[in-house]
């Protein structure tokens, strides 16, 4: 029996050029008129834009290897004000713009940090003992790592293979891997090597870009 296993992705980054993109009121292409519906977009996709191959590649390979224990999500979005927002969840303009704002992902501004931590500690109470939490994102910055290190202890991981990779390497190996196989190789956090040497460049392949 597989071990449960949920992943948590690093966010996108929501002030810059591509959020203003998909918040222009005059924007017409699919994301954005999604984005301004009563129904809302999905936090991955418009997060996805935002981000391109780097986030691609996390919920791509979120996709394909979540085991999460029922009946929690496979895949959970690190927001900038919002704490842990399950990946398919839908957000409007106004939360958008809200994370691009209000929401500074640093350790000192409380409207990142408290929800983080408090949707942190419940979803450790509501898995079994056994959940590994899988973390998507680097590593070498505490923005993320000691936030969640202090709540979930050695049951955080993350790829093994991530250290040293920038962010487009990194989503090109976990596209490839959610395309190909396998899995990538898990470590505990705690206690890991956050730099290292960079590893060979990934030989180049040509992945479709989603449409917005």
């Amino acid at each position: 029996m597989n071990t449960p296993k949920i992943f948590l992705l690093s966010p996108a980054y929501s002030g810059g050029k591509r959020g203003q993109m998909l918040l222009r009121e005059a924007a017409t292409f699919p994301l954005a008129t999604r984005l301004r519906s009563t129904e809302g977009a999905e936090l991955g996709d418009v997060f996805s834009f935002l981000s391109g191959l780097y986030f691609r590649g996390k919920i791509a390979y979120a996709r394909a290897f979540a085991a999460p224990p029922p009946p929690m999500p496979g895949a959970l979005v690190i927001t900038p004000t919002r704490g842990l927002v399950p990946a398919e969840s839908r957000i409007g303009a106004e939360v958008l713009r809200e994370f691009a704002e209000q929401g500074e992902v640093a350790l000192d501004n409380a409207r990142y940090r408290g929800p983080l931590e408090e949707h942190a500690r419940a979803m450790v109470a509501a898995c079994p003992a056994d959940t590994a939490f899988v973390l998507l994102g680097s590593i070498a910055s505490g923005k993320y790592v000691d936030v969640l290190t202090a709540i979930m202890g050695e049951r955080l991981l993350f790829p093994t293979d991530f250290v040293g990779r920038g962010d487009m390497s990194r989503g090109g190996l976990m596209l490839r891997a959610a395309a190909d196989g396998p899995e990538l190789a898990y470590a505990p956090v705690l206690g890991a090597v956050r730099h290292g040497t960079r590893p060979p460049r990934l030989t180049p392949r040509r992945w479709k870009q989603a449409d917005p």
